[in-house]
């Protein structure tokens, strides 16, 4: 099999896995499809560069990240964008709890989010975090903590999450 059939192959088995990672640390269908294409694209181009094709899955997760917190820093206007704008407001019932809980996330800066998303979304340890982040462990687990204290009265206000489980300080 040649690179490029073999890049094929993984990206047809990655892209679903990378667009719902991307979904939760963007909170858009259209911009978690762009983050996984750029993301993809850049690993094309270093894909002769990863010597182990069962490394690829980790430093395609990096990628992903970087690739997102890099987008976050470059945009840092107030203005959220949207497909649709509302003509009136929107009724008033209990949202569901995924709703509730993407919009928590996105009170979380882009960082943080990640840390998050991948620590108890995507169940990575908290060496592995730190290790597709760049920073230390101990970072990892007060930039939990942080945002975990952060989410909890959003969470526990809109009354869909009774209790965040998960405590970041205990690695």
């Amino acid at each position: 099999m040649t690179s490029a059939e073999d890049f094929i192959e993984f990206a047809t088995a990655e892209s679903p896995r990378l667009r719902r990672m991307a979904f939760l640390l963007c909170g858009d269908w259209h911009t978690a499809e762009d983050l996984a294409q750029s993301t993809l694209a850049k690993m094309f181009a270093s894909w002769h560069r990863i010597s182990k094709r069962d490394a690829a899955h980790a430093y395609a997760t990096r990628t992903l990240v970087n690739t997102y917190t890099s987008s976050q820093r470059a945009r840092r206007s107030g203005e959220l964008p949207t497909s649709v704008v509302p003509e009136r407001p929107a009724p008033s019932q209990a949202p569901e709890l995924r709703m509730v809980v993407l919009d928590a996330l996105a009170t979380l800066s882009a960082r943080a989010r990640a840390v998050v998303v991948l620590r108890y979304w995507m169940d990575l340890s908290v060496g592995q975090v730190a290790d597709l982040l760049g920073c230390s462990p101990g970072n990892v687990k007060s930039q939990s903590a942080r945002a975990l204290d952060k989410l909890r009265p959003l969470l526990a206000e809109a009354g869909g999450v009774h209790e965040l489980k998960g405590d970041a300080r205990h690695g």
